[in-house]
C-alpha cells in the first residue's frame, strides 16, 4: 500500500487552520439548530466563533458551505487507507466508517447529525448534495486506486466506486428520513453491495 495522508507531517499552521474551520462550522451548526438556517446570518456565526467576517469568508465562501463542508471525508479516507493490506476494499470501508463514527464524542455526533439533516431539509443545500457526493466519490476513487495499485484510467474502479457511492448515498438519505442509525444502514447497504445488490 502506498503512503497514506497519515504518514505526512501536518504543520502547526495547518492544524490551527483546521481547528478554526471546525470551530466556525460547529458554531454555525449550533445556531442553525437553535434558530433556523434562514434566520442565521454570517455575522452571527462569526460573532459566535469570535472571528471577523473576513476570516469567516477565508474558510467558507458562503453560509451554505458551513453545512456542505464534510470534514469527516478525509478522515474516512485516511482510515480506509490504513486498514490492513489483506482486507478487501468493502471490508476496509466498513471498518473505516465504524472507526470514524464510533470515535465521535456525543457533541460531535449530534452536530454531524444536525449537518446531515440540514443538507436534506434546506432546498438550496439539498440541490448541492450531488456536487458534494461527486467530490466524495473522487476522493474514494483515488483511495481505491492507491490501495489496489491500479492506474487512474481503470474503468472497473470508476464503475465500482460509482456504485458504492450510490449505496452510501442511499444509506445516508434513508437513515435521515427514517431516523435510524447511519452505521446500521451502511452495514446493510454494504452487505447488499457485496452480494451484487440482489432484489
Amino acid at each position: 500500500m502506498t503512503t497514506s495522508p497519515a504518514d505526512k507531517p501536518v504543520g502547526l499552521r495547518e492544524r490551527k487552520k483546521a481547528r478554526t474551520r471546525a470551530a466556525i462550522q460547529d458554531h454555525a451548526l449550533r445556531l442553525f439548530t437553535e434558530q433556523g438556517y434562514a434566520a442565521t446570518t454570517v455575522e452571527q456565526i462569526a460573532e459566535a466563533a469570535e472571528v471577523s467576517q473576513s476570516t469567516f469568508f477565508r474558510y467558507f465562501p458562503t453560509k451554505e458551505d458551513t453545512v456542505l463542508y464534510d470534514r469527516l471525508d478525509p478522515v474516512l479516507i485516511e482510515h480506509f487507507l490504513n486498514q490492513p493490506a489483506d482486507v478487501g476494499p468493502v471490508a476496509a470501508i466498513r471498518a473505516a466508517v465504524h472507526e470514524v463514527f464510533r470515535g465521535l464524542d456525543e457533541e460531535q455526533a449530534e452536530l454531524e447529525a444536525a449537518r446531515q439533516r440540514l443538507v436534506l431539509s434546506v432546498p438550496d443545500l439539498r440541490a448541492k448534495l450531488f456536487e458534494q457526493f461527486t467530490e466524495g466519490m473522487r476522493m474514494l476513487h483515488d483511495a481505491i486506486l492507491r490501495r489496489l495499485g491500479r492506474e487512474r484510467d481503470d474503468f472497473a474502479v470508476r464503475m465500482w466506486t460509482g456504485a458504492l457511492t450510490g449505496v452510501v448515498l442511499a444509506a445516508y438519505v434513508t437513515s435521515i428520513e427514517e431516523g435510524g442509525d447511519f452505521l446500521e444502514y451502511i452495514d446493510r447497504g454494504l452487505t447488499q453491495f457485496e452480494q451484487g445488490l440482489p432484489l
